[in-house]
C-alpha cells in the first residue's frame, strides 16, 4: 500500500512533510535513480502552476535529479497535461508537474509521467517511496535549494498550444461570446493565445495570479462564478478551469452549470453518430450520477464505473478499449487525443461539437434529467477503513436497505486530502439529506479531525 503517492502524485502543504525539503530532494534523487535504470542518460521536463511554492519546489527537485544525473528542461507555467504531450512529443524520460490542481494556494504537489506520457504505474510509485524512506531515515535536512532553474523555454508552450489546435483544425468561433475562468492557475498563461485566433469575443476571468489566489472563489470549483458571468455578459457559454487546467466545467448561455457528467453524454452521442464510440461503451466513476447512466441507456450506450481518479478511470478504460471517459469533477479523457485529462482540450472538443450540431450547450443536454445528488465531506485525522468502524458500517448498510435500490450511497476517502466524502443519491431530497447527515456525523464521531 502507496504511504507517499495518492490518487494524483504527491499533495501537501508547502514546507511541511512530504513537501519539506529533505523528502523533496529524496523524491528527486529516487526518481533519477529509476530513470537512470532504464534510460542512458535521462532528461525531464519540469512545468508548474501558479503558486508561489513553485519555484523552490522545483528547485529543490531539480538539486536531487541532477544529483542522480538527470537533465532538466523548465516549461514554466503550464498545464499539467501540458508537460503529458511534452514528455511523449519530445523524448523525454519523464515530466514533472508542480502542482495542487484545485487545492489552495497553501498546498502543492508532484506529479510524475514517464515516457509515454501516463501518469506513473502504481509499481513504479511503490518502488520510489522505498527508496525515499530510506533516505529519509539518514538523510540530513537541506536548506531550500539556492540552484536556480534553468530559464523557461517558451518554445514547449507554443508546441502545446499547437497540438491543441491540431485537434480541432476548422474549429472557428465568430460572433460568439466565450467566457473563461481560468482559476488565477496555469490556464491564465495560455487561454487567450489559444482561443483569441479563433474568432470569439473572450470576457477573462480569474487571470490574474499573485501566487496566492488560485483557486480562491473561482474556477472548477466555484463554477456558479462562471456561470453568473455567462448571463451578465449576454455570452453564448462559459467554461471554468481548475488551477493546473486538466479539467473543465462549462455554463450555458442561461447560466446553469454543466458538469462533467453532461460533457460525457454530450461527447459519447456525437461520438456516437459519427461511428467512432467503440462497443457503445462510456466509463465514467462511483460519483456520476444515475442520471447519466440512464440517458446513455436511452442511447444505447453502455456505462462501465471505475473508482474515482482519472488515473483509474484510464486503467478501466484500456482494459475496456473505451474511446471515452471521465469524471463528473470535469476530467474527461480522450485517449485517440491525449494521455491524459486535459481541460482545454475538453473545452475545444465541446466548443467543436457546438459547431458542427449548430445547437446550443443546453439543447445537447436537455433529456439528462438527474437524480437528487449530495455530497459531504468530513475532515478526518486518519484514514481507518470505513468497513472496520462498526458505527460508520452499521449507518450505511442502514441507508442502503430503506433505499432498497432507488439511490446509490458512495462513501470513500478522497486520494488527495484528508477527507471522507459521503455521495448519496435518491428520488427523495429528505431522505438523501437525511441518510447524508447521520452518515457523515458518524463519521466524525470516529475519526472526524
Amino acid at each position: 500500500m502507496r504511504k507517499l503517492f495518492g490518487t494524483d502524485g504527491i499533495r501537501a502543504v508547502a514546507g511541511k512533510a512530504p513537501l519539506d525539503c529533505k523528502t523533496i530532494h529524496a523524491i528527486g534523487l529516487a526518481l533519477a535513480h529509476s530513470l537512470c535504470r532504464q534510460t542512458p542518460a535521462p532528461r525531464v521536463v519540469l512545468g508548474m502552476d501558479t503558486r508561489e511554492s513553485c519555484e523552490w519546489i522545483a528547485a529543490t527537485l531539480t538539486h536531487g535529479l541532477r544529483e542522480g544525473g538527470v537533465a532538466t528542461a523548465n516549461a514554466g507555467v503550464i498545464p499539467t497535461p501540458g508537460i503529458a504531450f511534452l514528455t511523449r512529443a519530445h523524448g523525454f524520460a519523464a515530466g514533472i508537474v508542480i502542482s495542487a490542481s484545485h487545492n489552495p494556494w497553501q498546498d502543492n504537489g508532484i506529479k510524475m509521467f514517464g515516457a509515454d506520457g501516463y501518469k506513473l504505474a502504481d509499481t513504479v510509485e511503490l518502488q520510489m517511496e522505498a527508496e525515499i524512506f530510506e533516505r529519509l531515515t539518514n538523510a540530513q535536512e537541506p536548506s531550500r535549494s539556492a540552484e536556480a532553474l534553468p530559464a523557461a523555454n517558451p518554445s514547449f508552450r507554443d508546441d502545446y498550444i499547437a497540438f491543441l489546435r491540431g485537434n480541432v483544425p476548422d474549429l472557428r468561433l465568430d460572433g460568439k461570446t466565450l467566457v473563461l475562468d481560468c482559476a488565477n492557475g496555469a490556464a491564465s498563461a495560455i487561454a487567450s493565445a489559444l482561443f483569441a485566433p479563433m474568432g470569439a469575443k473572450l470576457v477573462r476571468t480569474h487571470c490574474k495570479p499573485n501566487g496566492r489566489n488560485i483557486n480562491e472563489n473561482c474556477g472548477a470549483l466555484h463554477a456558479d462564478v462562471v456561470a453568473k458571468e455567462v448571463v451578465a455578459n449576454s455570452a453564448d457559454i462559459g467554461i471554468t478551469f481548475d488551477g493546473d487546467a486538466d479539467r473543465a466545467l462549462f455554463a450555458d448561455a442561461q447560466g446553469n452549470v454543466v458538469n462533467g457528467d453532461a460533457v460525457l453524454l454530450i461527447a459519447a452521442r456525437d461520438l456516437q453518430a459519427r461511428g467512432l464510440l467503440r462497443s457503445n461503451l462510456v466509463v465514467a466513476t462511483t460519483m456520476s450520477n444515475m442520471g447519466l447512466e440512464a440517458a446513455l441507456r436511452r442511447s444505447g450506450i453502455r456505462m462501465l464505473r471505475a473508482p474515482v481518479g482519472d488515473k483509474y478511470v484510464l486503467e478501466e478504460m484500456q482494459r475496456s478499449h473505451a474511446v471515452l471517459g471521465g469524471e463528473q469533477s470535469g476530467h474527461i479523457l480522450f485517449p485517440d487525443r491525449s494521455t491524459t485529462g486535459d481541460g482545454l482540450l475538453t473545452a475545444l472538443v465541446m466548443l467543436d461539437i457546438l459547431q458542427r450540431s449548430q445547437q446550443t450547450l443546453a439543447a445537447l443536454k436537455q433529456d439528462l434529467k438527474v437524480f437528487p445528488q449530495v455530497i459531504v465531506n468530513v475532515r478526518v485525522h486518519e484514514k481507518k477503513p470505513l468497513e472496520a468502524i462498526p458505527s460508520v458500517a452499521l449507518t450505511i448498510r442502514e441507508a442502503e436497505e430503506e433505499l432498497h435500490g432507488n439511490g446509490r450511497i458512495v462513501v470513500r476517502y478522497s486520494g488527495t486530502e484528508a477527507l471522507a466524502r459521503v455521495m448519496i443519491e435518491a428520488e427523495s431530497e429528505e431522505v438523501m439529506q437525511r441518510h447524508a447527515t447521520r452518515i457523515a456525523e458518524a463519521i466524525r464521531s470516529e475519526i472526524g479531525a
